[in-house]
């Protein structure tokens, strides 16, 4: 059996499904609320392109390098975005968890940490992952804050790594979080979601990876 397979997760406020292209729909909505394909350091899909990109990811779990996720709001089962176990590395066991994007109203909500929440925990503490990596755009300074707020150390930068949508070449900026820091990042994590949350303008959108 893969160490790593398409399973439920579910939190305090979203729930992580396997990802199917029967989500769709609910993704070209989520995708609207903010534009966030418009965000050049990002590289997330227009409501055009998200067909092409669900059978993307879908054919990378085939062949086992990702694991995709739609995030749906328990509240009300509506989609918030998409996730992804990546760069899947079984013997170590090590993971990425990247290519993730929020509707832009759901930013400020707890989903974002409530994914990670759940993410790390089953790498760390179900998976017995050594790291669990992020990358993010140079530029990319609200998912640079994001990472940091984590917890996560930076590993480095890899420069000219990856041609982006626009033609442009980024500079890829590397952060893992190691099993022995997993404790502390965890209580952390337990923190902002033990915070109340009180209405309110969202966030500027932003995307992951």
């Amino acid at each position: 059996m893969p160490l790593f397979e398409p399973l439920n997760l579910t939190g305090k406020y979203v729930r992580l499904q396997p990802l199917q292209r029967r989500h769709m729909a609910d993704l070209e909505d989520a995708v609207r609320d903010g534009e966030l394909w418009n965000l050049w350091y990002t590289r997330v899909p227009s409501p055009e392109t998200m067909e092409l990109e669900i059978r993307r990811r879908m054919e990378k779990q085939d062949q086992g390098t990702m694991v995709p996720f739609t995030i749906r709001r328990l509240a009300d089962e509506a989609a918030l975005g998409m996730t992804t176990f990546c760069n899947i590395d079984a013997d170590t066991p090590r993971v990425e968890i990247g290519y993730t994007w929020l509707r832009a109203s759901a930013q400020g909500s707890g989903a974002n940490a409530d994914c990670k929440m759940l993410l790390m925990t089953h790498a760390f503490e179900q998976l017995g992952c050594r790291a669990v990596e992020f990358r993010t755009h140079w530029m990319n300074h609200p998912s640079r804050a994001a990472i940091e707020r984590l917890g996560a150390k930076q590993d480095g930068v890899l420069r000219n790594h990856t041609r982006m949508p626009d033609g442009t070449v980024r500079d890829t900026v590397v952060y893992s979080v190691l099993d022995t820091e997993w404790p502390i990042v965890k209580r952390g994590l337990q923190a902002r979601l033990d915070k109340p949350r009180q209405s309110g303008s969202p966030t500027p959108g932003k995307g992951r990876r």
